[in-house]
C-alpha cells in the first residue's frame, strides 16, 4: 500500500498515532472518495434520475468529505490532533449518511450497493482511526 510506504518514508516522527490504523484511513478515505463520485455519476445515468437527487448530493458531499479526510491525513508537519479527530468525525458522520441513503437503492442499483459498502468501510476506519488517538 502505498500510504505505508510514505508513511515509513516521513522523517520525523508520527507521534503517538497508530500508523497501520493511519494508513487503512487514508486509503478508505481515497476508496470512498472515487466510489462516492462514481455513484453520484452512475445516478445521473439512471432513467429515473429525479428520484436519486437526494443520493447524489449525499453521495458528492460525501467524495469531497473524504478526499478532504484522506488529504489532510496525509500531513504530517504541524499535525493538530483536535483539527484530525473533527475530520474524521465529520467523515465518519457523511459516510454513514451516504451509506444509508445508498443502502436505500442497493436492491435496485448496484453502484449504490457498491458506494454503501465503500461508505461502510471508511465510517469504520475513521472510527476506529479516532479510538486510537485516545
Amino acid at each position: 500500500m502505498a500510504h505505508t510506504d510514505m508513511l515509513d518514508a516521513y522523517p520525523k516522527g508520527l507521534g503517538n498515532i497508530d500508523k497501520d490504523k493511519l494508513a487503512e484511513c487514508i486509503a478508505a478515505c481515497f476508496e470512498c472518495g472515487q466510489v462516492c463520485t462514481a455513484c453520484a455519476d452512475a445516478c445521473l445515468a439512471e432513467d429515473l434520475v429525479a428520484e436519486l437527487t437526494k443520493c447524489i448530493r449525499t453521495d458528492l458531499d460525501c467524495a469531497d468529505i473524504c478526499l478532504a479526510t484522506g488529504n489532510v491525513l496525509s500531513r504530517h508537519t504541524g499535525y493538530d490532533a483536535n483539527l484530525t479527530r473533527a475530520l474524521l468525525e465529520a467523515c465518519a458522520t457523511a459516510c454513514k449518511a451516504c451509506g444509508d441513503e445508498c443502502e436505500g437503492h442497493a436492491d435496485m442499483h448496484e453502484h449504490c450497493r457498491i458506494c454503501a459498502e465503500a461508505c461502510r468501510r471508511c465510517e469504520q476506519a475513521c472510527r476506529d482511526l479516532i479510538a486510537s488517538l485516545g
